[in-house]
């Protein structure tokens, strides 16, 4: 492998571009809507039409051709949202259609289009820019979107602009999601049309009491600060309000005890009802109402509560053609499908996300082994059933009795229609990682271990580098030869690369994911210790006098913590983007697993490590993004200053113009490889 993988890698997006992404399916099978850019290094996204009948494709928008370019400007709007949905794509990066998937709606350098599906006719509907969360009705009449903080109305014949509902206040926003929301909760709505499209129910979000942080960036110092709405833990959250707007320009408030219940996390309107989910701001109780479309008036269908926290799944509530209403429950150790209020998915598969309701069938992902993602349905008629088998994770959706199955697996990603599979415009990786996938330990960690291509047990021994994760959004062990492009590379620079998920990770039940509440450091580190101990055990080829570990976000505070509690273990530290003091990371996801501070200022600070500046005793390079709005640059710069306080010397890596999704910054990798070789004493 040549060192110019790295910048392969960058450059198509982890191999994602040009692959066929955000699939809605029409209500009667007839088609499939998707986004694909014309090539593997192309990021401009168009939009697509997959002919099911006759296994055809239509282009239906040519984003180039409309004014989008590699490189063009996003809006500042658009950017917040692909930075929440880390989206590196151009072009078009959304879309939303009517009920039937007759039209579709989508903005491009703060424009509003719309597109008829059948003819491929586009219209600019002269809307006010810059244009954003552009959503039409169910019936195709009406598209609502919004203008900086206005939700705002036009008809789908580019008629009557107008604004729908205006901030009453300097911080006010209407129809859009607050930043704990799309950051920590997965909900990126901040409206959501009634089913008759003479109405919609929206977000008012007054940020006021939210304090202000600013983030600069140095390389562009002609440029002010960007002042950021952001709550860190125990600090005031967003007001946020729902309000019933009636096109004919009535208001009616959604009514539910907010002082109560601060977190909206879901918001569902369909034929059968208009359904809210709310949450205590301890996360510890979690309601699904049923409102009045009328009065505004709310009455609790469900209740989930957990002494620890409750658990917000992907895809639910959501109600069957016959009016089922799909829920979930945590029983015991797993987390199950209920319908209405009935466990109708067995102990041991755990439910992780409902992807599509067709009639009275579900689809949906669930896990019984960990490392695996598979798809299943559930009907009242047929229970549930796994529709994929080939080890690998997986999404999709369905309509029509028409299913779209996304997989990646260790051979490759493929996405197919009822067996039959989209053309795919990625390009080819030169190289192919070999991931081997174990169960390490008394814990059973999932882990996986990589070796230099061509590598024979025996002929030499091998410096360690492990790459976790270990944060609670994400599994790195896993059955999907996309995740380990970086681990190969690294294992193909003379390392064993050890990759394990540890407690706290999702995929393994309730238990697993609650096994380290309340301190975010000892069980996570102790896993690292563990499963490479238990790896070195398997291939005594693994050198434990030479361990180095890299890792970003939650794997930068994993790396941080590991060179400053076990110096015993490891050796050296790439520490990218790390939350070094807790209490300086977002409230919904740091209160989720640590309370609120006032309640556990003990487990803050064991989680913390400012305090622990004095006790580095092995090299430590820290990496930041110096615009990242997720972890800001100021947990690197704290932890840096304690650090020349005590005397330790350490190296900071400071990205000008980078954000939180900074992991494939073009020559990262070769600058964190030097350091690594020359810390770990690796002659080259």
């Amino acid at each position: 492998m040549t060192s110019s993988f790295p910048a392969l890698v960058a450059r198509t997006q982890g191999f994602s571009l040009g692959r066929p992404r955000r699939f809605v399916v029409a209500p009667d099978g007839s088609r499939v809507l998707f986004l694909r850019s014309r090539g593997g290094a192309d990021p401009v996204g168009d939009l697509w039409s997959y002919e099911v009948a006759t296994g055809t494709e239509r282009l239906l928008v040519d984003a180039t051709a409309l004014g989008a370019a590699d490189g063009a400007p996003l809006t500042e709007r658009e950017r917040a949202r692909r930075e929440r949905a880390r989206d590196r794509s151009a072009g078009i990066g959304s879309y939303a259609t009517d009920a039937a998937a007759r039209t579709a709606v989508f903005t491009l350098a703060g424009r509003l289009y719309a597109v008829d599906v059948t003819s491929a006719g586009v219209t600019d509907l002269g809307a006010r820019e810059p244009a954003a969360e552009a959503r039409i009705d169910p019936a195709g009449r009406t598209v609502a979107y919004v203008c900086e903080a206005e939700l705002r109305v036009v008809g789908r014949d580019g008629k009557d602009d107008r604004p729908l509902a205006e901030p009453d206040g300097p911080e006010v926003t209407w129809g859009l999601p607050e930043h704990e929301a799309s950051e920590s909760m997965d909900r990126f709505e901040g409206y959501w049309w009634a089913p008759d499209g003479r109405s919609l129910v929206a977000a008012r979000v007054d940020n006021a009491p939210v304090q202000v942080w600013y983030v600069a960036d140095p390389g562009r110092p002609e440029q002010p600060p960007t002042a950021l709405r952001y709550p860190s833990a125990g600090t005031p959250n967003a007001d946020v309000s729902l309000h019933l707007l009636g096109l004919d320009g009535s208001r009616t408030p959604v009514v539910w005890d907010r002082a109560t219940f601060e977190y909206v996390t879901r918001v569902v309107w369909d034929a059968t009802g208009l359904l809210v989910v709310v949450q205590n701001r301890r996360q510890t109780v979690m309601r699904v109402l049923t409102a009045d479309p009328v009065t505004g008036a709310t009455t609790v269908l469900r209740e989930n509560t957990d002494p620890e926290w409750t658990t917000i799944v992907a895809g639910i509530p959501a109600y069957t053609a016959s009016g089922v209403l799909l829920w979930s429950v945590d029983d015991g150790d797993t987390r199950r499908l209920t319908a209405d209020g009935v466990p109708v998915t067995p102990p041991g598969l755990q439910l992780d996300e409902v992807l599509s309701v067709d009639g009275d069938t579900v689809l949906f992902a669930a896990r019984q082994e960990p490392a695996e993602r598979h798809l299943w349905t559930w009907s009242p008629s047929a229970g549930p059933a796994r529709i994929t088998t080939t080890p690998g994770l997986h999404g999709g959706r369905r309509a029509g009795g028409v299913t779209v199955v996304d997989a990646q697996t260790l051979d490759g990603e493929a996405v197919t229609v009822d067996g039959r599979e989209l053309r795919s415009l990625a390009a080819e990786p030169p190289v192919r990682p070999a991931p081997r996938l174990l169960t390490l330990g008394e814990r059973e960690l999932r882990t996986a271990v990589l070796f230099p291509t061509g590598h024979e047990p025996g002929t030499a021994r091998l410096p360690v580098l492990m790459d976790p994760y270990g944060g609670s959004a994400a599994q790195r062990a896993v059955a999907a030869r996309s995740r380990y492009w970086a681990a190969q590379w690294f294992a193909d620079q003379g390392f064993a690369v050890v990759v394990a998920d540890g407690r706290g990770t999702p995929g393994r039940g309730p238990r697993w994911e609650r096994a380290r509440a309340g301190d975010h450091a000892g069980p996570r580190l102790q896993d690292q210790v563990d499963a490479l101990h238990a790896a070195a055990g398997r291939f005594p080829d693994l050198d434990l006098d030479r361990v180095g570990i890299r890792g970003w976000s939650a794997g930068g505070y994993l790396a941080a913590l590991a060179v400053l509690r076990r110096p015993d273990v490891f050796h050296a530290a790439v520490a990218g983007a790390p939350v070094t003091d807790q209490l300086l990371y977002s409230s919904h996801w740091q209160e989720r697993t640590l309370g609120l501070p006032a309640e556990n200022p003990e487990g803050y600070a064991r989680g913390s490590l400012i305090a622990d500046a004095p006790d580095l005793r092995r090299p430590l390079l820290l990496v930041h993004g110096m615009i990242d709005d997720n972890v800001l640059p100021v947990h690197t710069m704290k932890l840096s200053a304690a650090l020349v306080a005590a005397g330790r010397p350490h190296t900071v890596l400071p990205l000008p113009g980078v954000t939180h999704m900074g992991v494939s910054v073009p020559g990262l990798w070769e600058y964190e490889l030097a350091f690594l070789r020359e810390s770990l004493g690796i002659v080259h």
